[in-house]
């Protein structure tokens, strides 16, 4: 059985930290390609830094979308973020682009041709993870650093806090007993502010958040819980780090709780397994953990660069599971085509939805009515619990 009690810990960052600076300018350009062709190819990589952003990588789509278009869209990916310091200003970052064609080597192994279908568009393994420890299936140390951030967010964004800046990490441990968390053991919050603010103003404009995301009771001690342990955090964003597209890609994912294949999403069209495999191996865990054939379910898929099915489908409910894994795994296939073209299909990825992933995590999003986070539905509970009654 799983081990009973212990404490657990996941951080989260805002989406002014200087990665995910990085990562929402990377997904609006992927925005943009898909917006003007739904089969585009983009793989780009962006670099923050003091007043300086760096746009590097390869694509395939129309000719209409320059390197003017691409600084536009960066410029304003800063400004939606809410950078506009003497340091980082959306308006006057110098902004470089060194973007050209994709590939034609990469092209002829993935693309579809006669009775070839679409390959990955890469070899790798990619993980996908859901448990029951919160209503939207997802580790509660990682759902909860995301909630403090994004509730501290939307007080900056609305003017209510208007002494918070972009830049904000949180980490929370919590403590399990019998498996199950039950409380905060301790929570960290560093949030970038105006000058001229004590860390004890700080601190108690911070607590509600944590309070009012928490479940009742779980609060941590107050000599566990810091804000600003430093006592200044002012300079910020890329002004104060360097940032890089796909650093944070725990982050993005489970906070530690699952393994990762190690591929990152953002930048990255969904022809790309490491961002669609990774989404779809998260619809199956969850919708298994949904419909109660497992507490837990960790799902793997594989796949080699110009190949269309998976090399191999692994499933672990973790001791958990109410049904066969073998025969888990074989409905599972039947219900979905997992092959690069099978999965963007089945989820519709061929969207311009891929900016609003780049911060507070890739999973545990609720689905939005333009096909946004498609990946979180539980369609499949019902198919799946009629193949095991």
């Amino acid at each position: 059985m799983p081990k009973g009690n212990y404490v657990f810990t996941s951080e989260s960052v805002a989406e002014g930290h200087p990665d995910k600076v990085c990562d929402r300018i990377s997904d609006a350009i992927v925005d943009s390609y898909l917006t003007a062709d739904p089969e585009a190819r983009v793989a780009v990589e962006t670099l923050c830094t003091t007043n300086h952003v760096v746009i590097a990588g390869e694509v395939r789509g129309p000719d209409s979308i320059t390197h003017a278009t691409l600084e536009d869209v960066a410029r304003q990916a800063i400004r939606e973020i809410g950078y506009e310091q003497d340091g980082f200003h959306w308006r006057d970052a110098e902004v470089e682009i060194l973007v050209h064609r994709q590939s034609p080597d990469i092209a002829v192994g993935v693309d579809a041709a006669g009775n070839k279908d679409e390959g990955a568009g890469d070899q790798g393994i990619m993980f996908g993870y859901a448990c029951n420890e919160t209503d939207v299936l997802m580790p509660a140390p990682i759902h909860y650093a995301h909630a403090i951030l994004k509730s501290l967010a939307e007080a900056r964004h609305s003017g209510a806090q208007p002494i918070l800046r972009p830049d904000a990490k949180s980490q929370v441990t919590l403590l399990y007993e019998n498996g199950r968390p039950v409380g905060a053991e301790s929570v960290v919050v560093s949030t970038q502010t105006v000058d001229g603010i004590e860390t004890e103003e700080v601190r108690e404009i911070v607590r509600p958040h944590v309070e009012n995301v928490l479940p009742a009771g779980w609060m941590c001690a107050d000599d566990k819980f810091y804000v600003n342990p430093t006592g200044r955090f002012v300079i910020g964003g890329p002004d104060g780090d360097a940032g890089l597209t796909g650093r944070k890609i725990i982050v993005d994912t489970y906070g530690g709780a699952a393994p990762h294949g190690g591929g990152a999403f953002s930048g990255k069209d969904p022809t790309k397994v490491d961002r669609s495999a990774a989404y779809a191996a998260r619809y199956l865990a969850k919708n298994v953990t949904a419909a109660g054939l497992a507490e837990k379910c960790t799902i793997q898929l594989s796949y080699a660069i110009g190949v269309s099915h998976p090399l191999s489908v692994y499933i672990d409910t973790h001791r958990t599971g109410e049904v066969d894994e073998d025969k888990l795994s074989e409905v599972l296939q039947e219900l979905v085509n997992l092959t690069p073209r099978g999965i963007r299909t089945h989820l519709a990825l061929n969207r311009p939805i891929y900016a609003r992933t780049s911060a507070y995590g890739h999973f545990g999003r609720t689905p939005e009515e333009d096909g946004g986070f498609s990946w979180e539905k539980t369609d499949l509970v019902g198919p799946l619990t009629s193949a095991f009654c």
